[in-house]
């Protein structure tokens, strides 16, 4: 893929360079597609755009997550390399990471699940919400409503569930979760987990903290030496 493409694959406003192409896992179908929101305003979906990214303005990579809440290979990949990831490359400031929602067809909570993190990051909190969803991925993955699960999930990351509800219901974020799903897949991604380091770097699949050191390693030595 072309960097031209990598730059319309992304609906993150502020992401620079991301999806340029996709991987295949076993989980590997097309992306729900939800309905256009019914309701919403500039101001909640930029800040739920704004708040799946996390990392220093200034980080030298970008690695942009493209995922599924209910996916289990997702959720393998969060339990064995995220957080080491965050600690090792976010948090000192070498990586900005980005996290694009991809709900698969055979997920059926996915798109809900998607829809609760997003208008959990309206109240700034989709990380937190992003990890107890995936801590607690066995209890609401095969419920046939996962609705009260997620209101209690989200009290426990400090999120105001009725607002939370009221903004799921009002379908505020469901045009942030379709163009994700739509760019993903116009750039050629077709499953979860793949993740995209540098704009340019493709990883598919649940791969271990080491893949994505030397992933990450190979864009830090490419860039031009700085000027004295």
């Amino acid at each position: 893929m072309t960097r031209s493409l990598a730059h319309r694959a992304v609906s993150l406003s502020l992401v620079l360079t991301a999806l340029a192409c996709g991987g295949t896992s076993a989980d590997g179908d097309a992306p729900q597609t939800p309905a256009p929101p019914r309701a919403a305003t500039d101001s909640l979906t930029a800040r739920a755009d704004a708040a799946r990214i996390q990392g220093s303005p200034s980080a030298p990579v970008w690695v942009v997550e493209v995922s599924d809440f209910q996916c289990p290979f997702c959720k393998t990949w969060h339990d064995s390399v995220y957080r080491a990831l965050r600690r090792e490359f976010v948090t000192p400031g070498t990586v900005r990471l980005a996290y694009i929602n991809y709900p698969l067809p055979n997920h059926e909570n996915a798109l809900p699940a998607a829809e609760a993190a997003m208008c959990a990051g309206a109240q700034g909190k989709f990380w937190e919400m992003h990890d107890e969803l995936f801590d607690a991925q066995e209890v609401w993955a095969p419920l046939p409503n996962a609705a009260a699960v997620f209101d209690s999930l989200a009290r426990r990351a400090g999120v105001d569930a009725p607002a939370m509800r009221r903004c799921i219901e009002q379908g505020a974020v469901r045009a942030l979760i379709q163009a994700d799903a739509d760019r993903a897949r116009e750039s050629g991604v077709e499953a979860t987990p793949s993740f995209i380091i540098g704009g340019d770097v493709l990883i598919r699949g649940a791969q271990p903290l080491e893949t994505f050191r030397r992933a990450i390693a190979q864009k830090l030595s490419a860039r031009p030496a700085a000027t004295p």
